[in-house]
């Protein structure tokens, strides 16, 4: 029961970040995103990920991989379209 509700928080948690993504993607835009927010949510998902690592807890593992990933990309957006929009 314990990690049926890991998996379920951590499915959650991490799908909670794909319309955002699909938004800036459709938009063209991530203006409205909080670069320092989001470069301190990156880095305390990456150390997430290491805490599932050193305990070996899979739930933690999956949720935070997935999310540091959907992280990046949010992260690489911000930069590209904010490039594109000074020019």
């Amino acid at each position: 029961m314990l990690e049926t509700l890991g998996y379920i928080a951590g499915i959650l948690t991490t799908v909670a970040f794909v319309p955002q993504v699909m938004q800036i993607y459709r938009t063209k835009s991530a203006k409205d995103v909080s670069l320092a927010m989001f470069l301190l949510f990156t880095v305390g998902v990456a150390l997430w990920l290491a805490y599932g690592l050193m305990t070996h807890s899979f739930p933690v593992i999956a949720a935070n991989t997935v999310t540091l990933m959907l992280s990046f990309v949010i992260l690489y957006f911000k930069w590209k379209y904010s490039k594109t929009s000074n020019t």
